[in-house]
């Protein structure tokens, strides 16, 4: 459980002040710590969780660049493609003049 730093002292002059018995402001402040501690404990990030997603974020990236580079081999012989296209129709528009 982490432990959580709050002004508890002043918490429990607070209840005092409106009227909550001293014990009974002494149970909130215990009940109010271990509340926040089980909700950050739910919460925060551990290294484990940190390195999975590192893990994850990683493979993620490797899967793009291998995407990249297949998107990238795709668009060479497009250019290649269109490159002999342009050059049959500029032969073909040359030979109706030649």
């Amino acid at each position: 459980m982490s432990t959580i730093t709050f002004a508890t002292h002043k918490f429990v002059k607070q209840l005092e002040a409106a009227g909550v018995p001293r014990m009974q402001a002494e149970a909130f402040v215990v009940a109010q710590q271990e509340i926040l501690a089980d909700v950050l404990d739910s919460t925060l990030a551990t290294r484990g969780d940190m390195d999975a997603f590192g893990k994850g974020l990683r493979s993620d990236m490797e899967r793009v660049e291998r995407k990249l580079i297949e998107h990238d081999v795709k668009f060479t012989l497009l250019q290649w493609m269109t490159g002999v296209l342009i050059a049959l129709a500029v032969a073909n528009f040359a030979k109706q003049f030649f």
